[in-house]
């Protein structure tokens, strides 16, 4: 191979970019990104790049791809890829001619239906501009709506507050993070937003939302309008697969890849958030994983098979989220779990281990102030990836080390 492009210049695209270098290619390496910055990390965007107004934080600084020879190509979107002939067509007019490619196109945000045209008070949060652009009205006598109650919502209210907004979360479901999150972690999360001002209506259904030039406005069912200075609308992520699609490749919940994460095309990958795979730790399940350690993980995977390693997917899903003081970390898949153990801990923390009917450990979920849940999911993410079947009422002992548990 003299030639790898890598189309998707986040996380992911990077990872893989230098993880080629370090597994010692020695060919072209292109990476290209439609956003006009050098790859950055997303997670800061909800946060510290909201709190405090700071540029993107960098995976690497741009010396660091020159000193790789890492060809990148910010501001470039691709318009096509034809597999048959390896090449892919650029928005500037310029093509490139690939041995092997990765797709790490990423996911975008779920627009909210029927909702169309240019919109300044209502937004998403994906990229940096989005973050600046919502920053601006992230004031103290600021009004802001937020439309859903994932982690994106969740944790851009908790930024918010500290900023000094009002924030008003709405969630149509009968609870926040309804998904993959027990409703006991759930319940510790809501309390905490109530405690500091975050009002959060649940079982809610939305009729519309507009603005004009003095706000925004929600409208609910009930004949309520929330009126806000800003809505951000937080309601899941599409996986980017039009690239794909269109070059006829295998389509599945993303671009549906092996264990190996190859498409349909032996030539072409793809990893992180648009991708769709089987997981043989929960029998070969088809899952899509939007993660910060996925995209890192998957990124360094497909480096790997890129050049013939033939290495399967077998990383524990692991999903973190910090909120105030509060950091939530969880773990594996918790469904099919026919048992729960929970694990009290020092000042309110806890975990809790989800099992299966065989009683094989299929996930953990913790809350608690700073890294007080840290170890204790690290060793049970290590615990699922061995099939450990843990004995319960060790698990619910405090007193009892986890290590002994997998050293069992």
């Amino acid at each position: 191979m003299s030639h790898i492009v890598i189309i998707g210049a986040g996380e992911c695209g990077a990872r893989a970019a230098f993880a080629l270098r370090e597994k010692n290619f020695d060919g072209r390496i292109t990476l290209v990104g439609a956003e006009e910055h050098m790859p950055y990390e997303r997670p800061p965007l909800s946060k510290d790049a909201l709190l405090h107004g700071l540029e993107p934080k960098l995976v690497s600084d741009a010396a660091r791809y020159a000193d790789a020879g890492i060809g990148i190509l910010t501001g470039h979107s691709v318009e096509s890829l034809n597999p048959a002939g390896k090449t892919v067509q650029l928005s500037n007019g310029n093509s490139l001619i690939y041995d092997r490619l990765l797709l790490a196109t990423g996911a975008r945000p779920r627009p909210f239906p029927g909702l169309s045209g240019a919109n300044h008070r209502v937004r998403t949060l994906r990229t940096h501009g989005d973050a600046v652009a919502i920053r601006a009205a992230l004031q103290p006598g600021r009004h802001l709506a937020i439309i859903g109650g994932g982690f994106i919502g969740l944790e851009l209210a908790a930024t918010a507050r500290k900023l000094g907004a009002k924030v008003t979360l709405v969630e149509g479901l009968p609870r926040i993070l309804s998904r993959g999150v027990p409703e006991e972690v759930a319940a510790v999360v809501a309390t905490r937003h109530k405690a500091e001002g975050v009002e959060i209506l649940c079982s809610v259904k939305i009729q519309g939302l507009s603005e004009d030039r003095e706000g925004a406005y929600v409208l609910l069912d009930d004949g309520r309008t929330i009126e806000a200075d800003l809505i951000v609308v937080g309601i899941g992520a599409v996986p980017n697969v039009e690239l794909a699609r269109d070059a006829g490749l295998a389509i599945d919940n993303g671009i549906a890849v092996d264990t190996h994460l190859e498409t349909s095309d032996p030539d072409i990958f793809a990893a992180g958030d648009c991708c769709s795979f089987p997981l043989s730790l929960y029998d070969g399940r088809r899952v899509r994983l939007e993660a910060w350690r996925n995209a890192q993980d998957q990124g360094t995977l497909a480096a790997a098979n890129l050049l013939g390693a033939g290495e399967a997917v077998s990383a524990v899903p692991w999903f973190w989220s910090d909120q105030y003081d509060l950091t939530l970390q969880i773990a594996g898949l918790a469904d099919g779990a026919m048992q729960t153990v929970r694990r009290d801990m020092t000042d309110g923390a806890f975990i809790l281990f989800h099992l299966d009917a065989d009683g094989r450990l299929l996930a953990a979920s913790g809350i608690g102030a700073g890294n007080a849940v840290a170890r204790g999911i690290r060793l049970a993410e290590m615990m699922i990836a061995a099939s450990v079947r843990p004995d319960p009422v060790v698990l619910a002992t405090p007193g009892t080390k986890l290590k002994t548990l997998l050293a069992a």
